[in-house]
């Protein structure tokens, strides 16, 4: 009996001590990967607690941004994984009236790159088949993405549309919450097209059982996707670069924050970070701190000049 309490009560403890990585989306797309990859490079950090997972989808990152914003800001062991597409939706005051000053930006881990992916045994071979067929047909098309209409998924394929001479208003989109999800209604045939991340793309391309018809990069990727084409080398010329990192509350002491930035710089200068950062399918863009937080403000004027040229600002 002693030994099972003295069990319980170590649990318990080490349970405790631990840091908390919250994915503010559903389990299997990239903020999980996020989370991951923090977790498992942090591990060779001694200063560094371990990191526990947690989950806390809703409102493509708006229930996490307002639970840590406004209920849990001075959390010190709370981190939480953002991408560009968190930075589209403050841009696009998705976020209510949140801006990039009311949390306090720690770490990018790498850079991520749009994609467009089929399943294995679709139809369409080549970028020009999907476009071809969207110019024909649009209805017939379902295109899953995380979000709705003005989220970076759904952008990426406006784009690629607008780059084509299709007017994106005739596109059918159907809002999923995360990568994941989005690549599971793939699977089950609910949608035809995925508009997503290529580090998602990774998880599953691997496999065989999917397709990726562009990646959304200025030059083919390394890895798993080396054979997939670029947009521009299909003649539609969209970049769509995306970065990943982690965020802690407004509240949190400096000397608290900079632990936390200390760690990540250490983490990623370490030369097996660069390895990490490959396995899980991101490529090198790293930033702490101070410099990290001047990039996101750039990064969000720069979305809300892209979004209003949709007519996407609330």
């Amino acid at each position: 009996m002693k030994t099972l309490l003295s069990t319980l009560i170590a649990c318990a403890a080490l349970q405790a001590a631990a840091a908390e990585c919250i994915v503010p989306s559903k389990p299997g797309g990239a903020m999980d990967l996020t989370c991951k990859l923090a977790r498992e490079g942090l591990k060779g950090e001694a200063d560094a607690p371990a990191l526990r997972l947690s989950y806390l989808p809703g409102g493509i990152g708006a229930v996490a941004w307002h639970s840590m914003a406004a209920q849990r800001g001075s959390e010190k062991d709370t981190l939480v994984a953002f991408s560009g597409g968190s930075l589209l939706n403050l841009a696009q005051g998705k976020f209510g009236k949140a801006s990039a000053n009311d949390v306090r930006w720690v770490a990018a881990l790498g850079a991520d790159y749009g994609m467009i992916a089929v399943r294995s045994d679709s139809a369409f071979r080549h970028l020009a088949d999907l476009l071809d067929a969207l110019r024909r047909q649009p209805e017939k098309v379902l295109i899953g993405v995380s979000g709705t209409i003005g989220s970076q998924d759904w952008m990426k394929m406006a784009l690629l549309a607008r780059g084509a001479g299709i007017d994106p208003k005739v596109l059918r989109f159907v809002a999923l919450e995360g990568g994941g999800e989005a690549f599971t209604a793939m699977h089950a045939n609910h949608v035809q097209v995925v508009s997503g991340d290529a580090s998602e793309a990774t998880l599953y391309a691997g496999a065989g059982k999917v397709r990726v018809l562009a990646v959304l990069s200025e030059q083919r990727l390394p890895g798993v996707l080396s054979l997939a084409p670029t947009a521009r080398e299909q003649g539609v010329d969209v970049v769509w670069p995306i970065i990943r990192g982690v965020w802690m509350g407004p509240k949190v002491a400096d000397a608290e924050y900079q632990r936390w930035v200390g760690s990540f710089e250490r983490m990623t200068s370490n030369p097996d970070f660069s390895r990490l950062r490959a396995a899980h399918g991101l490529y090198p863009f790293t930033l702490t701190g101070q410099a990290l937080t001047d990039y996101i403000h750039k990064a969000v004027a720069d979305y809300n000049r892209q979004a209003r040229q949709f007519k996407l600002i609330r």
